[in-house]
């Protein structure tokens, strides 16, 4: 596994990275704490340190004021990236309010400078595709989506980071199931979602179910 002994993870993204934070319970209740308890399961040798570092309702836009003080001050080893949903969302949920939208350029603009910020700081930086529970691509919300994912795999690809197409995974699993049983909204998925998302994190990471310490 790529991770070693008292390196530092951040996951920075929105409500899905979020998902529910409080005070005493700062993983949240998604992937996050789902890759933290992996971790602490299957490597109990090591002392790796996550961070949660979503807020719900953060487009790019937000993400980006924020990731000095959120993501570079705290020093990772790692970065994971996870952004993009709100910024479509916005575009169908108040299509009259656009100003709350960001437009496909903006988002590029933003995730790159983010990228450029830290990815000569960490050893490697993750760009999780946004995604949408749709497997009908002619929805104009999936397709919309899937524009904005193209946006991550191509600066993924232009500046060396790890990238992990979450489109492509739920498009896998909804041949067995609808999208209904891990998020009623097609957004936010439920502990099954949550575990298939670390699931996902983790393929990329070298994590080995069969290690034994």
């Amino acid at each position: 596994m790529i991770f070693e002994n008292n390196e530092h993870i951040v996951f920075a993204g929105d409500s899905v990275t979020d998902m529910n934070k409080e005070q005493f319970e700062n993983m949240g209740r998604g992937y996050v704490r789902v890759v933290d308890n992996m971790l602490a399961a299957y490597y109990p040798e090591k002392a790796i340190r996550v961070t949660n570092a979503g807020i719900s309702g953060n487009t790019s836009r937000d993400l980006l004021n924020r990731f000095e003080k959120d993501v570079l001050k705290l020093n990772p080893d790692y970065v994971s990236i996870c952004i993009g949903i709100n910024d479509v969302w916005r575009q169908f949920d108040n299509p009259a309010g656009r100003i709350f939208a960001v437009e496909i350029d903006e988002y590029e603009s933003n995730l790159e400078k983010m990228i450029t910020s830290i990815n000569k700081k960490v050893k490697k930086v993750f760009i999780m595709s946004p995604y949408y529970m749709e497997p009908n691509k002619q929805d104009l919300m999936r397709a919309r989506m899937d524009e904005y994912g193209a946006v991550c795999k191509k600066l993924a690809e232009k500046y060396d980071c790890e990238f992990i197409d979450l489109q492509k995974m739920f498009n896998n699993y909804f041949k067995y199931k609808h999208s209904s049983f891990i998020a009623w909204d097609r957004v936010h998925p439920n502990l099954v979602g949550a575990t298939l998302i670390a699931k996902e994190f983790l393929s990329h990471c070298g994590f080995d179910p069969l290690h034994s310490y």
